[in-house]
């Protein structure tokens, strides 16, 4: 790991989820008392098979909803660095998987798509790797831009050599 003042364009990539663990909750819990009371109803007229299917209905929601909450777990990190762009990608189940890309030749892309999101890209030599895959087409174009001027920056220093000014 390098240290901070080697880190030239830091950009943490997050799910984005409209719902905090508590509010999920909270609608989990709303959903389990009406959805067990319009069962209850059905089961207690005597419609005993409509039971069943609220109680598939609720299993069904509950699993969703742990499948959404750990999905929301999973992360990207861009660093770039002088010794290259590291993509750290670590997974809903904690898993990492670590990618660097030499920058001096590296370039950035997005690549549009007719109907869906585009996909930014990082090209380099052989490499094609897509990266923010959970950002809207805003928040990419955004990155992008941030990105690519983080390179220019890099291949393009600003020398300042006090002895040639005047």
């Amino acid at each position: 790991m390098q240290s901070a003042e080697g880190i030239l364009f830091e950009a943490v990539i997050t799910p984005y989820r409209s719902l905090t663990l508590r509010a999920l909750r909270r609608l989990l819990v709303a959903i389990c008392l009406l959805c067990g009371a319009s069962g209850a109803l059905f089961v207690w007229l005597g419609a005993w098979p409509v039971g069943i299917f609220t109680l598939v209905e609720l299993l069904l929601a509950g699993w969703l909803f742990h499948l959404n909450v750990r999905a929301a777990r999973a992360s990207e990190l861009l660093l770039l660095s002088p010794h290259g762009l590291r993509v750290v990608r670590t997974g809903p189940d904690g898993r990492r998987r670590e990618v660097v890309l030499p920058p001096a030749w590296l370039n950035v892309a997005l690549e549009e798509r007719p109907g869906r999101v585009p996909a930014l890209l990082l090209v380099a030599h052989g490499w094609r790797e897509e990266v923010a895959q959970s950002l809207g087409a805003a928040e990419k174009r955004d990155l992008a831009g941030a990105l690519g001027q983080a390179l220019h920056a890099w291949r393009h220093p600003v020398f300042d050599n006090p002895q040639l000014r005047e």
